[in-house]
């Protein structure tokens, strides 16, 4: 039953490298899903937000949303890894025309685009590596650790 409700409501994925232990919330894109992301938000160190690339019909419904989630006051100066992903299919928008598109949305906070490819893994490494790197950096990061008691590792 756990795995069924996962499924349909949440999907955990853990990360680990030398320099971090990641968990990542896949909170879904569904319109019935948002209204749990607030809930994830006061925790996040990070922002990896993912825009189908190759289906235009979604961009704009994907740039409200993102506006929404970066404008919360949780999330403000959490790292955002923007991901155009569905990069091995035709007709995939990429990186830099994502930008182009979404750029008069972002605000002051460390961002960037990457695009990738969940189906051959392109792109991601150097997404997430980027993401690790910011987060390091990153006052919101030191603000989380101390709150939790914890130093030094992501």
């Amino acid at each position: 039953m756990l795995e069924k409700l996962k499924s349909i409501y949440l999907n955990i994925g853990r990360i680990e490298d030398a320099k971090a232990k990641l968990v990542f919330w896949d909170l879904g894109g569904q319109v019935s899903l948002r209204t749990i992301w607030e809930k994830y938000y006061e925790e996040a160190h990070a922002i990896m937000y993912v825009i189908d690339a190759a289906t235009a019909s979604s961009f704009e419904d994907s740039k409200s949303a993102l506006e929404k989630v970066i404008r919360h006051e949780h999330l403000r100066g959490a790292p955002l890894l923007i991901v155009a992903n569905k990069q091995d299919l035709p007709g995939a928008i990429d990186e830099e025309e994502l930008a182009k598109f979404l750029h008069k949305e972002l605000d002051e906070r460390p961002y960037t685009f990457q695009a990738v490819s969940a189906y051959d893994g392109r792109g991601i490494k150097s997404g997430i590596d980027w993401l690790v790197e910011q987060m390091e950096k990153s006052k919101r990061t030191e603000t989380l650790q101390a709150r939790a008691g914890v130093a030094g590792q992501i």
